[in-house]
Parts: C-alpha cells; sequence; structure tokens
C-alpha cells in the first residue's frame, strides 16, 4: 500500500473525531482490527474485532464536550503515526500518539499511549 493512501485513510480516521462523526468510521474499520486504548493506565484497554474498534471509536467521535487537537499525522508505506492532543470538557488535556496499521485499505492495528501527568521518572547522575 502507497503511504497516501494510508496518509488518506488517517486523515478520514481523524475527521470523524474532529467533526464528531462517528458514522464516517463505518468503512475504516477491518474485521480483525485490533486496537489498544491509553486507559486505564498502565496498559490500557485491548479492544479485538471490528465491533468492538467501531463502538470504542463511535462513542469517542460522538462526545462533544471534550475533543481532539490534531498534531501531525505520518505515514509509512502500510504504517502511521498520529500525534495528538485530548483535551477534557473541564480544561486539563493529555498529550498522545497512535501507531496505526492498515491493510487493504482498512485499519487492523491501533495502539494507544499517551504521556502520564505527575509521573516522573529520576534521572540519571
Amino acid at each position: 500500500m502507497q503511504s497516501n493512501n494510508t496518509l488518506e485513510i488517517m486523515q478520514r480516521f481523524n475527521r470523524a473525531f474532529q467533526d464528531h462523526d462517528p458514522t464516517l468510521l463505518d468503512e475504516l474499520i477491518a474485521e480483525d482490527c485490533v486496537m489498544e486504548s491509553i486507559q486505564p493506565a498502565p496498559n490500557g484497554t485491548r479492544y479485538e474485532g471490528r465491533e468492538a474498534c467501531l463502538a470504542f471509536w463511535q462513542a469517542l467521535a460522538a462526545e462533544r464536550v471534550s475533543h481532539f487537537d490534531l498534531e501531525d499525522i505520518t505515514a509509512m508505506g502500510d504504517s502511521a503515526v498520529i500525534r495528538w492532543r485530548f483535551n477534557f470538557g473541564d480544561g486539563g488535556s493529555v498529550r498522545g500518539v497512535n501507531l496505526m496499521r492498515v491493510r487493504d485499505g482498512l485499519i487492523v492495528e491501533a495502539l494507544g499511549y499517551a504521556k502520564s501527568p505527575g509521573q516522573t521518572a529520576p534521572l540519571p547522575e
């Protein structure tokens, strides 16, 4: 698959969240899709199959109080990296990335990772 096709799929995927239109996701998700969300920390939740992934994303896209700011999309072959900031309704936010993979024009994998506020690792001396 060409990177420009992967990029187009990622742009369509993100448009669903930007426009709060869950119907835009209907034709983008493969039957064998696997998705890992960022919550609960530290490992998130794993969703397997089109229906489970689609239900999660459609609920998130329909949410009108919170929203995503898309920071960047990079596509390489059948893979893509999406950098984003999720803004909570209360004014807080979290930054993260999704590692995405497509096959035959459909999303087959989406692994979400986010920065964890308040957790710091000790610096080496």
